[in-house]
């Protein structure tokens, strides 16, 4: 099919070119060979009198009107994927299809297996994809790489529909055999300490707490930082160090790592887990489905902490 004498086929060449920079890793993408990628890179550059992309040492870098394209061309594909591609009904049970689910490890930890454990019961035979934590996650979900995420309230992109999962609060986790486990774990004390703290991967972007923190001035003395935050918990073991951690995630992971949970003495507000999709896709039967099931997921998990 054409428009305007280009191929449209050719934008799916574009796309997965510009996202990999590498003709060998574009060709595996489109499932073509690397000869048949590369004439559809000339074609492009003979539609759009661009370069496109030009050899930088051992990597391929996207010239201005390259990235000018880019979201451009990937809005028009979710686009078509979301209107054109999606089927009318679905069945989890005789569905192949792989969500991908942008979420922390925390929300692995504690939602997930309530997610997974319904899921198998409804016997689906969906498969599961949950992406690690990237420092734009709301340009995932523009760019169709990810189907739904799970973040705070206050990370959600203004641009798609969101609706709110659950609220969690906040405690301190302690080495049991620590000073700061006897006695009042007051204001004070806590700023004194040392922090335990995750910083996500690729900066731009911070936790919760540590957001909320800012907000009220409070600024931490940090001895230690994680790329996640199931691992804080352990951290603390052998030390005067303290984590602070979502409560979920705290009782489900201090005790074993000889932790215990002190209340955390500054008031921060709960934290609003939400869920948000393209709103190219709010009609897609396969992530309505989903979209329930995580609701549910929320039930069992909040009946199993009672």
């Amino acid at each position: 099919m054409r428009f305007n004498r280009l191929d449209l086929n050719l934008l799916v060449a574009l796309d997965a070119l510009l996202t990999e920079r590498s003709i060998t890793r574009a060709a595996e993408r489109l499932n073509l060979s690397p000869s048949a990628t590369s004439n559809a890179l000339a074609r492009l550059r003979e539609y759009f009198d661009d370069e496109l992309l030009v050899q930088v040492g051992r990597r391929m870098e996207p010239t201005p009107r390259a990235e000018g394209l880019a979201d451009a061309v990937r809005d028009v594909l979710v686009r078509v994927d979301s209107t054109i591609a999606s089927r009318p009904a679905f069945d989890p049970t005789a569905s192949d299809r792989t969500f991908r689910i942008f979420a922390s490890d925390y929300t692995q930890q504690v939602l997930a297996p309530h997610l997974l454990a319904l899921a198998s019961a409804a016997r689906a035979a969906v498969c599961f994809d949950f992406l690690p934590q990237v420092s734009n996650p709301a340009r995932i979900l523009e760019r169709g790489e990810a189907d739904l995420q799970i973040i705070p309230r206050e990370f959600l992109s203004a641009e798609h529909p969101h609706e709110p999962l659950y609220e969690e609060t906040f405690v301190c986790v302690v080495c049991r055999d620590s000073s700061l486990a006897r006695g009042t774990l007051d204001r004070a004390r806590y700023l004194a300490a040392g922090h335990v703290v995750m910083q996500p991967p690729g900066g731009g972007n911070t936790a919760f707490e540590a957001w909320a923190f800012e907000r009220l001035g409070i600024a931490r003395r940090v001895a230690a930082t994680s790329f996640g935050f199931v691992a804080l918990p352990a951290m603390v073991a052998g030390t005067e160090l303290i984590a602070t951690v979502h409560r979920r995630l705290a009782e489900r992971m201090a005790p074993a790592a000889g932790g215990v949970l002190r209340p955390l003495p500054l008031e921060i507000p709960p934290m609003t887990q939400s869920l948000q999709w393209h709103g190219y896709r709010t009609q897609d039967p396969g992530l309505v489905w989903l979209r329930t099931l995580l609701r549910q997921a929320v039930q069992r998990m909040d009946a199993a902490t009672v």
